[in-house]
């Protein structure tokens, strides 16, 4: 079985964990922080580079005080 990887998907998520965090004026370094991970994993994520997991999703959501849905909305 060849691993999924959605690019679309990848992007939404992107898009969204950069837009909310700017929204809040956080840097990457302080949303890292915020939800227990490492910097550039934040990174890694906003330049869609890695298929992260439900966990970080979580995560991030909680650090940024959102639904964790709304990483997800394609806007």
């Amino acid at each position: 079985m060849s691993q999924l990887r959605d690019n679309n998907a990848i992007k939404i998520l992107a898009d969204n964990v950069k837009r909310f965090r700017q929204e809040q004026s956080l840097s990457q370094e302080t949303l890292a922080n915020m939800a227990g991970i490492e910097y550039s994993q934040v990174s890694r994520i906003e330049r869609g580079i890695i298929n992260t997991s439900v966990s970080v999703i979580f995560a991030i959501a909680a650090a940024l005080n959102i639904k964790p849905s709304q990483l997800l909305e394609d806007n």
